[in-house]
């Protein structure tokens, strides 16, 4: 990993883009310190996000997806756990992961499977965008190569050429 926080061109990108990556440092804060999901989510809206922290921008956020996103991951982790570990291997389970890398697969796997109004190809595409901005070795591919995975056995429609286009990031 990097460092707690990401690349400053990513914040500067557009409101769902950096809903999706404030909701994962906020599913990193939840994983770590324990705190409650809704504590965490109001502290982000309220001091971070369009706020500069510590020397860095957290630009403006979708604070709907931001929550929606957060809220979800938590009620359902064991649930998405559970569909992650059949896309990981047996020698690489989620446990094994880095915190900040299973926070990644958990947001990924939630809009996956609970936002179909977001594309399996869109959702994809943001989560290598968030593991690039965390990681420069090979976790980006495993991400995208975990939830390519996952897409295919849960929206395989999506998947297909001209499939699923049309809606915004």
């Amino acid at each position: 990993m990097t460092g707690e926080a990401a690349s400053p061109n990513l914040l500067a990108g557009r409101k769902r883009t950096v809903a999706r990556l404030a909701a994962v440092q906020a599913l990193y804060q939840i994983d770590l310190s324990g705190t409650k999901p809704e504590a965490v989510i109001a502290e982000f809206i309220k001091h971070r996000l369009g706020r500069e922290v510590d020397g860095h921008n957290y630009g403006e956020a979708d604070a709907v997806l931001f929550a929606d996103i957060v809220r979800g991951t938590t009620t359902r982790q064991e649930e998405l756990d559970r569909a992650l570990a059949g896309a990981l291997t047996p020698e690489w389970p989620l446990a094994r992961l880095e915190t900040v890398l299973r926070a990644i697969l958990r947001a990924g796997a939630y809009e996956l499977t609970a936002r179909p109004d977001i594309p399996a190809r869109v959702a994809i595409s943001e989560y290598l965008d968030v593991a690039h901005a965390f990681y420069a070795g090979k976790e980006p591919g495993l991400v995208n190569g975990v939830l390519d995975r996952l897409a295919h056995g849960l929206r395989p429609g999506d998947l297909d050429e001209g499939g699923g286009g049309g809606a915004a990031r």
